[in-house]
């Protein structure tokens, strides 16, 4: 009888102390400390051993109550868990590791050709914008006018606001090039500086694609959607094109004839370059650019991480811009209409559909009712 009753005290002083400790780690222990009645000779009756509870929309939702929260402390810190977000095509590892010619699946509407050498007279004369007044859909070509009728009844009024007040604050005569960058978080995290910005234009030079993104996709928060992604082999070959669009390179560097990013005139259409993690700009593409700049250091440290150098470079372009030229963004009226109806084709993953469903009303052909 005496022994009988040490057990009974021993295994309520038991239940008092897990009903102290955090809701998580009692409930990991929940089942096993009621064992059965034939390994016990005792039975523990309560109708509320623990003010523990869980809803569920529905039973077949239901996780067992022994391993739930067991499962979740025990797994790994690491683990990502997949949203609809995660498997969406556009993102920086699709971009980067496929043919570059497969980047102009996010760009809607029809472009120049990439040298801008097809440009005669004032055209030429003027700063790059890559886009033509038309898209084409089925057999047919769209204005950027038309586009905008087509695809305004499936925007939401606040939505268009936000396209507007973007594509006014945009620009070319900045443009951002990222050489040899192995670390896709490096990657993503400019694509996001550069679109809160206003910088419309990124290049992207012999980029290792053998990383994954995903880990690291929440950086850039979807910034490459509406940015202009265009990817080069070479070096030689993205200056080449680049000059010819008329930009002037500037390369991130330290050295005696580098001049600071404070006293550089920013209102010159200019790529600004930055380097792999490690080994900084390539000698190749300091010899082929046009200037070399810093940003001048206060600290122990000699360098900044290659995101934050990009950032402050093209933060101190906007700023210099806005002094010197009142405004950061620079596109004419009709430059503004095509970018804006370009945005709205990017707004829906249908958007080419709509459009093509709009161009047959217009022409009077039969159009589909599904």
């Amino acid at each position: 009888m005496s022994a009988c009753k040490t057990l009974i005290r021993t295994s309520l002083s038991c239940l008092e102390f897990r009903a102290r400790i955090p809701k998580s780690t009692a409930l990991c222990h929940f089942s096993s400390s009621l064992l059965p009645h034939s390994q016990t000779g005792l039975r523990i009756k309560s109708h509320k051993p623990f003010l523990i509870s869980r809803s569920f929309s529905r039973v077949k939702g239901a996780i067992p109550l022994e391993i739930s929260d067991c499962a979740e402390e025990s797994a790994p810190h690491s683990v990502t868990l997949e949203t609809p977000q995660d498997s969406s095509k556009d993102t920086v590892e699709e971009l980067l590791t496929k043919n570059k010619d497969d980047i102009s699946r996010l760009m809607k509407m029809e472009r120049h050709l990439q040298n801008g050498n097809e440009l005669e007279g004032d055209k030429k004369k003027r700063r790059w914008f890559p886009y033509l007044d038309k898209c084409k859909v089925g057999d047919s070509f769209l204005s950027s006018e038309e586009v905008l009728e087509a695809m305004d009844p499936y925007i939401m009024d606040m939505r268009k606001q936000r396209f507007r007040n973007v594509v006014n604050n945009r620009s070319y005569s900045v443009c951002l090039v990222v050489e040899g960058l192995s670390d896709f978080g490096n990657v993503s995290a400019t694509f996001r500086s550069a679109d809160a910005l206003g910088i419309q234009s990124v290049h992207v030079v012999s980029c290792d694609g053998s990383k994954r993104y995903r880990d690291n996709r929440h950086v850039s928060m979807g910034a490459e959607k509406w940015l202009d992604i265009e990817l080069w082999s070479s070096i030689q070959e993205c200056f080449g094109i680049l000059k010819a669009r008329g930009y002037r390179i500037a390369t991130t560097h330290l050295g005696v004839e580098a001049v600071s990013v404070y006293d550089v005139d920013w209102s010159c259409p200019t790529a600004i370059v930055v380097g792999n993690e490690l080994k900084g700009i390539s000698d190749e593409a300091l010899e082929l650019s046009d200037l070399h700049c810093s940003i001048p250091m206060r600290g122990m440290v000699d360098s900044f991480n290659v995101s934050v150098a990009a950032g402050l470079l093209m933060h101190q372009a906007v700023c210099d811009r806005n002094l010197r030229m009142g405004c950061h963004g620079d596109l004419t009226r009709e430059e503004r209409q095509i970018l804006l109806a370009e945005f709205y084709l990017r707004h829906n993953k249908n958007s080419l559909s709509i459009a093509n469903e709009y161009s047959k009303r217009k022409l009077g052909q039969p159009v589909s009712k599904l």
